[in-house]
């Protein structure tokens, strides 16, 4: 019997879904599921939701909750985390509306930007505390980790502790979901081999699988019979720009990059119609739906409906434990893996998992535009990565100062001055850098 412990077992929507993936197999069934969160009326609701998961697959899990995190990771044979360090309020909120008082619009900002880069140094010393954790109540557990800004974490997870991990996002299989619709190809029909980095990685290959036919005729074809869809005009831009798709929405690669939100460009916003305040909106529509949503989660006598998720955890879980071989994409060091992008810095490629556990694909160089424009977001990573694992302040200036949306809108001085603006309102949640004095004297 496997324990999976679920670290945020509180985002009882995404635990529900991972849960119902794996108790789907009949050799996982009977697994321990180990539910831990701080907010302890979250997990009750999460508690509740497990076990009308099982109820509803007809499996018969173990299931306990608790809100003490090295009970629930003892003797794990998986972690799965799902945390969002500070919330939606005071963190997230904090990390859109500083930056707009200097005129600094973002949509998503988990991922990179200032958003970025201010989440991963609040998240990164939690997710090193989890593993320290590890270390010592079940050092041979697979640390799954879901928690964004995924290259950054998983970066300094692969720096700061010795338990195995790898991060997982869904934006591979998503977006070719998406693609196939737009041109008209069953997914199961297609093959393809993604590379990169997390939100950054590209389609190198995509083709029928039966015939062995280049599809990416039929991706320029959408675009010169006029069929975008208003969603994806930054991707197909970028696709024209390139010559390749980029596996993240819109919205998030907007952000990415100098070229697309700019304070006196409004034209550019409705032109790639690019949703600013995207993930603001995003929190506050989940948060007035959560009353509603936990009532029908938590009524004994309404059917939970559980579907199979385009997830990898479950997958990774049943290959492991079985020995079945699958390929996913995951987030590892790159360790030779792409030849063109750093040693050590965080790479998105398939993975062979079975009972030996994840085998990254060797990929080689990939395309020169996509290594160099990888870089300019690698840049970033790497400082903040430094920033988090070594405690220096003027790391984050230099993380801002290189990061491509923020230097194309803000001046020096107004980049350092927006650092310091959101390392004071953070506050506790980064007190390594509260110390402003004794932090510049490299600078």
């Amino acid at each position: 019997m496997a324990k999976i412990t679920f670290i945020g077992a509180g985002s009882t929507v995404f635990a529900k879904n991972l849960m119902g993936d794996i108790l789907s197999y009949p050799e996982l069934a009977d697994s321990h599921f180990a539910l831990m969160d701080i907010d302890p009326e979250r997990l009750k609701t999460s508690e509740i939701v497990a076990h009308k998961v099982a109820q509803a697959v007809g499996a018969s899990p173990t299931i306990t909750a608790t809100t003490d995190r090295r009970e629930a990771l003892a003797d794990a044979d998986y972690v799965i985390c799902m945390i969002q360090v500070g919330g939606y309020k005071p963190s997230t909120w904090i990390d859109f509306e500083i930056p707009k008082k200097y005129g600094l619009r973002q949509t998503i900002a988990d991922t990179l930007g200032i958003g970025g880069i201010m989440r991963a140094l609040r998240t990164i010393p939690v997710l090193v505390s989890i593993c320290k954790d590890m270390e010592e109540v079940c050092p041979e557990a697979l640390f799954i980790n879901y928690v964004n800004p995924m290259v950054m974490n998983q970066w300094a997870l692969s720096r700061a502790t010795t338990i195995k991990t790898v991060g997982l996002c869904h934006s591979v299989p998503h977006t070719a979901g998406e693609l196939a619709k737009d041109i008209g190809v069953p997914l199961e029909d297609i093959n393809y081999k993604v590379a990169g980095i997390n939100h950054m990685a590209f389609y190198l290959n995509f083709e029928n699988k039966k015939t062995g036919e280049d599809l990416y005729p039929l991706i320029q074809k959408v675009v010169d019979e006029g069929r975008v869809p208003e969603t994806n005009r930054v991707r197909y831009e970028m696709f024209q720009r390139l010559g390749y798709f980029v596996t993240e929405s819109s919205e998030h690669f907007s952000e990415y990059v100098p070229w697309f939100i700019k304070h006196d460009r409004e034209e550019l916003i409705d032109q790639f119609n690019i949703p600013l305040d995207e993930y603001i909106r995003r929190c506050e529509n989940q948060l007035a739906k959560w009353h509603s949503l936990r009532q029908e989660l938590e009524d004994p006598d309404a059917t939970l409906e559980v579907k199979r998720s385009v997830e990898y955890g479950s997958l990774i879980i049943h290959s492991m434990e079985t020995g079945t071989e699958r390929v996913i994409y995951g987030n590892v060091p790159n360790t030779g893996i792409i030849t063109n992008l750093p040693e050590g810095c965080c790479v998105e490629v398939p993975c062979l998992v079975d009972s030996n556990g994840i085998q990254p694909t060797f990929i080689g160089d990939i395309p020169p535009q996509l290594a160099a424009l990888m870089q300019t977001n690698i840049n970033v990573q790497s400082l903040t990565v430094e920033a988090a694992i070594t405690g220096k302040r003027e790391h984050i200036y230099h993380a801002a100062m290189l990061d491509p949306h923020t230097a194309a809108e803000l001046t020096l001085d107004q980049i350092w001055a927006l650092v310091d603006d959101l390392i004071e309102a953070h506050g506790d949640y980064l007190p390594e850098f509260q110390d402003k004095s004794a932090k510049l004297e490299a600078v």
